[in-house]
């Protein structure tokens, strides 16, 4: 059966990345290291929090852009910053609306299940100015949404 798995492109820095989001999730786990005839080459597999990832290793500069990010729904405000805090630290950016680029530039989004299920309520009135406050927001702050869903 055929396996689907993210891939991320570094240029010489994907033991370093696996170390940094192994060190970062919980459940998570080194799977395997492949060097390949071109020194230059080399692949790392992990797991984080059960989610399979592929990183190569192919010296040559390759970006990220939002057009693909990893989503962490976290369960409240303590887990939202520690995964923010966590994934900032060391040289990563603040972006809008619950994203921010790690130290090596790939695009994550740290989004509370609370905001997901505020922007869905059948209210829309209430759900537009959830979606209001979370516009001017870079780290979401569930207790700034609450204020805004109560209007």
């Amino acid at each position: 059966m055929a396996k689907v798995f993210p891939h991320l492109w570094f240029n010489d820095q994907a033991e370093a990345a696996m170390a940094f989001y192994t060190s970062i999730f919980k459940d998570s786990e080194v799977l395997g290291r492949s060097v390949m005839p071109d020194p230059e080459l080399s692949v790392v597999r992990f797991a984080l929090a059960g989610q399979p990832v592929v990183a190569l290793n192919a010296n040559s500069p390759a970006h990220y852009n939002e057009s693909f990010s990893f989503l962490i729904e976290t369960a409240d405000q303590e887990e939202t910053d520690y995964y923010w805090n966590a994934l900032i630290a060391d040289g990563g950016k603040e972006q809008p609306c619950g994203w921010l680029t790690d130290k090596f530039g790939v695009y994550w989004q740290v989004s509370p299940t609370r905001l997901l299920q505020l922007v869905a309520d059948p209210d829309r009135e209430k759900a537009g100015r959830v979606l209001q406050a979370m516009y001017r927001m870079k780290k979401i702050v569930i207790a700034d949404l609450e204020r805004a869903a109560r209007g």
